[in-house]
Formats: C-alpha cells, sequence, structure tokens
C-alpha cells in the first residue's frame, strides 16, 4: 500500500516531530508513507493564503482525502476497513487556517479524526498513529486493542 500525506508547513513542535518521525518508521515494514510538505503562505490575507496553498496542493495531487473536522468519523477498525478498500491513498491536512473551499469540494472523500479541533501540527501525529494502528489491524500485529 502506497499512502501520501499532504500538510501545509512545517511541524514546529519538536516533540510533535519525533512522534512523526517513530510512526514513519514503525509503518516502514508495512506500507510505503511519504510526507509531503506544502509551503506555508505567511503573506496576504487567511483566504489568499488559503488559495495560494490550494494551488500548491493541486499541483501535486489532484485524488485525494481531506483530514476534516467535519468529515465522516471511523472507528480505528472501521478506517482500517476505509484504507483497505482505497489502497493507494493520498491525504490532505490543511494548515493554520484550514483549506480552501475549493479544496474541500474537490476533496474525493473528507474524513475526520474527531468532532474536536486539534491544532495543524498535532492532527499529523494523531493521522500517523491512526494509520499505523489500522495497518496494524489489516496484518493482524498486535498493537490495537
Amino acid at each position: 500500500m502506497k499512502i501520501r500525506v499532504f500538510w501545509v508547513g512545517k511541524t514546529k513542535d519538536r516533540l510533535l516531530a519525533d512522534g512523526i518521525e517513530k510512526y514513519l518508521k514503525l509503518l516502514r515494514p508495512m506500507a510505503r508513507v511519504t510526507v509531503e510538505e506544502i509551503k506555508e503562505v505567511k503573506s496576504g490575507t487567511r483566504d489568499t493564503a488559503m488559495e495560494a496553498e490550494a494551488k500548491s496542493i493541486i499541483k501535486q495531487t489532484n485524488r485525494f482525502t481531506l483530514l476534516d473536522e467535519s468529515g465522516r468519523e471511523y472507528s480505528s477498525a472501521g478506517f482500517a476497513r476505509y484504507l483497505k478498500e482505497k489502497g493507494d491513498i493520498d491525504f490532505v491536512l490543511g494548515g493554520p487556517f484550514g483549506v480552501s473551499d475549493g479544496i474541500k469540494a474537490r476533496a474525493a472523500d473528507i474524513v475526520a479524526l474527531s468532532k474536536m479541533t486539534y491544532t495543524h501540527e498535532m492532527a499529523r501525529l494523531i493521522l500517523l498513529e491512526q494509520v499505523f494502528r489500522a495497518m496494524t489491524i489489516i496484518n493482524n500485529k498486535e498493537y490495537h486493542h
């Protein structure tokens, strides 16, 4: 399985960056997971920044699952089934302001990690942990209880 994750900006929080690296390493034997950082736009208005980020996202992927609190929620076992059905998949996570309406409209699917709001950096770590959990479920490995 090939999983690409596109997110806006760098992970500045060292604790979260270390956790992200941990799960990327744990995932290597089970899936090809790559992370692509989209340059965060820090000038202009919120809307113009999100539109510029959207253009960068669309240049790299045109079929993706958006991570957004408005999306469909899954149990961990349900998320494992979702990944297995999808096969190769691209995920998109927005930056501090989220994503533009255009990105939401282009998403093939929208999934919520939770109805709660997380920082965009925390959402990265939570997504990778849930992907790891799903892969252990798919591969009948001990981790998920």
